[in-house]
């Protein structure tokens, strides 16, 4: 919703300003095709030189996250707590019985009752094979805390792709823009002999150039590349919960106070409050017993 309503300001301030002031929009609808058409045309050929597919249909898929921001709400934090804890009791009541979650995850009752972090095969896999790792014996907590920062380091450099690949764009656009202006420019010296205010008009289209190569740059691409980064580190804060709660399971502390560590590593804005949390885990201890 902020996206589409930073969008609208941009274009209101900016155009509006401009009108404002006594400019006249004919001369940049005029020249705003042609200008758009090489200023765009050579962003996207760029962008398209400088990344492969996976990280093209990355881009085009992360650009939603500007309008929708992050993937992971409270209740999907409150959710996981929730999840870890049952994991969590389930493996120190009867360590034979958390196999058949952790290995068939998609057919656990656990599980099944979280769709959203079900549906998340990163998540579903942080947990099970962090599980499954301490079930042969890999649970020193200093290697197994070591394994998870680089798995999740990572997975987010590898998130973070579609953000660098927008900056870049945001960063050649301005020099793009001076490109279409020296084409006009080109253009308007062949017409030189032409009356001033023909010549004047000619300039000013091509000036519309260098105008939308700096606009396109720090007026959307660059925040779109930034609000990209922004979600992508925020949506990062629900893996690391994991490897907090996890970690904390490998160092025996009691079940609530694993779940415990976890929320206090929430960040503020989502994170649960402790009164919600324990009545969701007391209604977890009295379903199963």
């Amino acid at each position: 919703m902020f996206g589409f309503i930073g969008i609208a300001v941009i274009f209101v301030m900016v155009f509006g300003g401009y009108l404002l002031a006594g400019g006249k929009l004919g001369i940049i609808l005029k020249s705003l095709p042609f200008e758009m058409m090489m200023i765009g045309g050579a962003a996207i050929g760029a962008f398209l030189i400088s990344n492969d597919k996976s990280v093209v249909k990355h881009t085009a898929k992360d650009i939603a996250k500007v309008f929708k921001g992050p993937k992971w709400h409270q209740q999907d934090y409150q959710d996981l707590l929730c999840l870890l804890f049952e994991l969590i009791r389930t493996g120190r009541a009867n360590p034979v019985s958390l196999e058949e979650h952790v290995e068939a995850p998609a057919s656990s009752a656990i599980f099944s009752r979280y769709p959203r972090i079900l549906a998340d095969h990163e998540a579903v896999d942080l947990i099970c094979d962090t599980f499954r790792a301490a079930s042969m014996n890999y649970d020193d907590p200093h290697q197994v805390e070591e394994v998870l920062d680089k798995r999740m380091a990572a997975n987010q450099t590898h998130a973070l792709h579609s953000s660098h690949a927008l900056q870049s764009m945001a960063d050649a656009l301005p020099a793009l823009g001076i490109v279409a202006a020296v084409l006009g420019v080109i253009k308007t010296m062949g017409s030189i002999d032409q009356p001033p205010e023909i010549l004047g008009k000619m300039i000013g289209g091509a000036l519309v150039g260098t105008f939308l190569g700096v606009f396109l740059a720090y007026g959307l691409v660059g925040p779109f590349a930034s609000r990209v980064k922004a979600v992508v580190e925020e949506d990062a804060q629900f893996y690391l919960l994991i490897r907090e709660v996890l970690i904390a399971n490998l160092h025996n502390h009691p079940a609530n106070i694993c779940i415990e560590v976890g929320r206090q590593n929430t960040p503020h804005h989502v994170r649960p409050a402790f009164g919600d949390l324990e009545t969701a885990l007391r209604n977890i201890k009295q379903d199963a017993a």
